[in-house]
């Protein structure tokens, strides 16, 4: 009920109108995102973005709601992972959704105004219906689409700081170094259990010095999985040796009784280096 061709028409001769009126009126004194952007690409690009919504979103009085979504869907798909509006704060987005929203029930009060009572209230209805169905729905999918592409940054700068939380420096004859540095938390400590067995495997190294004199603290479990890598790495084959023990280290690893018995210990990393034969 809610298709209408001559609406149709009637928003789309608008669609430029709107991105003007929308930008000019526009929020721009945010510290980050897209929309306080001086960048004269950016604001071109944020233009272009904002005029192809609205020529996407009024098929949906051209066309069938399955299959209007389905070329909506492309649109939402590439904001989401826009790296300009990845970096928006999310709230910030929703709000200019429901501004143009705002902009849609405008123009049709305009339409309806120019057309008398050419058209039946319960007709009009069901375009405010409309609009505001099909925005809740684009902000639903979009807030998704955003989320799993913020999620997947996420996931390969974690992977990056886990590289590089565990750097496997390889030495001569089969021998590598890897220096920790800060404090090592029970989740840094799964991480360096598995990174370091993968890496020393790959490296194919027989010989491992791990020093810890840039470890300011570490909890029982961290030292617990310190012990399991050690025990890990004489299994396959790869000889440990530890340097670097901060006193308090020391005692962590005293109190819950870990077998060091399997590594050599020296005070410091250039006695560790000494020994390389």
């Amino acid at each position: 009920m809610h298709r209408n061709k001559e609406l149709y028409s009637f928003l789309v001769g608008a669609a430029a109108q709107l991105t003007d009126d929308w930008y000019t009126t526009l929020n721009k004194s945010g510290k980050a995102g897209v929309y306080s952007s001086s960048d004269p690409k950016v604001i071109k690009k944020l233009k272009q973005q904002n005029n192809e919504f609205h020529l996407h979103f009024f098929q949906v009085f051209d066309t069938g709601e399955r299959e209007f979504f389905k070329r909506l869907d492309d649109w939402i798909e590439d904001i989401g992972k826009d790296e300009q509006h990845l970096n928006t704060p999310i709230y910030f987005i929703l709000r200019e959704f429901f501004r143009t929203q705002d902009q849609y029930l405008d123009y049709i009060d305009r339409f309806v105004e120019m057309h008398g009572d050419q058209y039946p209230q319960e007709e009009i209805n069901s375009w405010y219906r409309i609009v505001v169905k099909v925005f809740s729905e684009v902000m639903e999918r979009f807030t998704e689409a955003n989320h799993r592409y913020a999620n997947k940054i996420m996931k390969a700068q974690q992977a990056t700081i886990d590289e590089l939380s565990t750097p496997i420096i390889s030495l001569k004859d089969n021998m590598a170094l890897l220096p920790l540095i800060g404090n090592i938390d029970t989740t840094r400590g799964m991480t360096l259990l598995e990174n370091t067995l993968q890496k020393c495997v790959e490296k194919n190294v027989t010989r491992l010095f791990i020093d810890l004199s840039g470890v300011h603290s570490i909890d029982g479990a961290s030292a617990l999985q310190l012990s399991h890598l050690i025990e890990s790495l004489h299994l396959i084959g790869i000889e440990t040796t530890l340097s670097g023990l901060r006193p308090e280290i020391a005692m962590t690893a005293v109190k819950l009784q870990l077998p060091f018995d399997k590594v050599t210990i020296k005070s410091t990393l250039a006695q560790a280096i000494s020994t390389m034969k």
